[in-house]
């Protein structure tokens, strides 16, 4: 099973353990019937913010579409061993092309308030980008190469070594800058 085949298919079973149309799951989440087909479908690479607000729609954390087997105590994550990798479109509207990788570092901790990630930025070809919001805070820290995070009207040059730590309400986007692809700590908190 791909990760956008798992994403989809835990969507699906929450909404229908709802007993929840897509059309009701559509409008709870501000999101089109076209979108929540493809992501049931897997048929689409999800993006992010509308993963945040079909969570919130649902009821459950974002991570709840990561999780696999939760664990109460705490989990360990060696070097190079983080099997559970979701691939992001980014906040492009249609695209199957992964413009993030997300590397899940805690996906089997229980009742998590903070979703880890390592995630590699591709760089994107236009120099159009869609802003974003959701509730909750994000901390980043770039690992290598550089990042440009818009939010609201400053925008913000991060290289290696260089961090940031925001409000999520705030319309935002984060890229890699210049040809190279990215690598960065995430930490995403999303209150429930």
């Amino acid at each position: 099973m791909t990760e956008k085949n798992h994403v989809g298919i835990k969507i699906k079973q929450m909404r229908e353990g709802q007993n929840m149309s897509i059309e009701e799951l559509a409008q709870e989440s501000n999101s089109s019937v076209k979108l929540i087909e493809n992501l049931e479908n897997g048929d689409l690479i999800p993006s992010l913010t509308p993963l945040f607000k079909i969570a919130r729609a649902l009821g459950v954390r974002l991570g709840t579409f990561l999780d696999d087997a939760p664990q109460n105590g705490p989990v360990l994550t060696r070097s190079g061993s983080s099997d559970s990798i979701v691939r992001f479109s980014g906040k492009l509207d249609g695209t199957k092309d992964s413009k993030l990788d997300f590397y899940a570092l805690a996906a089997e901790k229980q009742d998590r308030h903070m979703e880890p990630f390592l995630i590699d930025v591709y760089p994107i070809e236009s120099n159009e980008y869609k802003l974003s919001s959701h509730e909750g805070e994000e901390f980043i820290y770039v690992m290598d190469g550089e990042i440009e995070v818009m939010y609201g009207q400053e925008k913000y040059m991060l290289k290696k070594g260089d961090s940031i730590y925001y409000d999520s309400i705030v319309p935002h986007d984060l890229h890699a800058f210049g040809k190279d692809v990215a690598k960065i700590l995430a930490v995403i908190y999303s209150p429930f």
